[in-house]
C-alpha cells in the first residue's frame, strides 16, 4: 500500500465505525432536531439592566445596620435570613468562642464557621476542625441569594 493513502484523509470511516464526514448529524428519523433558543441582543440588555438595579438596590445589613456594597461575599443572618455583612458575622460567630493556643476561628464554606487547631503554626496545610459553628440554614436558602444567581447564571 502506498504511504500517501494509508494517511489520507478521505471518507474512511473511523474508529467507531462512522462516516467522519456525517459526525454531527442525527440519522434517526425518530428524534426531532434540537432547537437552541438564540440568545438576542436585546434578552442581554435586559439582563444587564437587571444586574444594575440589583446593585443599585440598598441593601442593610441586619447586624450593624450599615449598607452592604459587595451582596457577592454577604451572608444569611442566622436568625432572619437576611443579607449581613461577612466580617459582621464573622464577629457574632466568634465573639463566644475561646481560642486555644494555636488555634484559629475562620470560615470554612457553606455558610459555616469552624475552630481550627494548627499543629505547627507556620504551616497552614496541616489542620484539624475542632468545633464547626453553623452560621446559616443548611436546607433554607434566601430569597436575596438565588435572584443573585438567577440573574448571574444567566449572563
Amino acid at each position: 500500500m502506498d504511504r500517501n493513502k494509508r494517511h489520507s484523509h478521505g471518507n474512511y470511516r473511523n474508529w467507531n465505525d462512522k462516516n467522519r464526514n456525517n459526525k454531527n448529524v442525527n440519522t434517526n428519523p425518530n428524534i426531532p432536531p434540537k432547537v437552541v433558543p438564540r440568545k438576542t441582543y436585546e434578552d442581554f440588555l435586559n439582563k444587564e439592566k437587571a444586574i444594575r438595579d440589583f446593585k443599585q438596590r440598598e441593601v442593610i445589613c441586619a447586624i450593624c445596620g450599615k449598607k452592604i456594597e459587595d451582596m457577592s461575599s454577604a451572608l444569611a443572618d442566622k436568625n432572619s435570613g437576611n443579607p449581613v455583612h461577612f466580617d459582621c458575622a464573622l464577629e457574632a460567630a466568634s465573639k463566644n468562642e475561646t481560642l486555644k493556643e494555636n488555634e484559629k476561628f475562620t470560615y470554612i464554606g457553606q455558610g459555616r464557621f469552624g475552630i481550627l487547631s494548627f499543629p505547627d503554626i507556620r504551616d497552614t496545610r496541616h489542620f484539624k476542625i475542632e468545633k464547626i459553628i453553623e452560621w446559616e440554614q443548611p436546607d433554607k436558602t434566601s430569597g436575596w441569594r438565588e435572584e443573585i444567581s438567577a440573574l448571574y447564571s444567566q449572563t
